[in-house]
């Protein structure tokens, strides 16, 4: 079943493919996505806020993305990747 779309989700799934490129190192459904660096997204199933705290603080491999990303794109890509891995 597919997320139900809204302008956040949107920019989060833009800047998860584009932007900020987590869709070279993360799978996810959703984004169509098959990286192999990262975790896969729809098994480990983040909550919005530990996406948040990843993308800020960044974790193992993963650098930050705070001064890349404004507090708004943050929380739309972390909105995303919480919705759409939860399905």
């Amino acid at each position: 079943m597919p997320a139900k779309s809204d302008s956040v989700f949107d920019l989060g799934k833009d800047i998860f493919l584009n932007k900020a490129m987590c869709s070279t190192c993360h799978t996810l459904f959703d984004a169509g996505s098959e990286g192999q660096i990262g975790p896969n997204l729809n098994e480990i199933r983040p909550d919005k806020m530990r996406v948040m705290n990843a993308v800020i603080n960044g974790i193992g491999v993963m650098p930050t993305y705070e001064d890349q990303l404004t507090s708004e794109e943050i929380e739309a890509v972390a909105h995303y990747v919480s919705t759409t891995s939860q399905q």
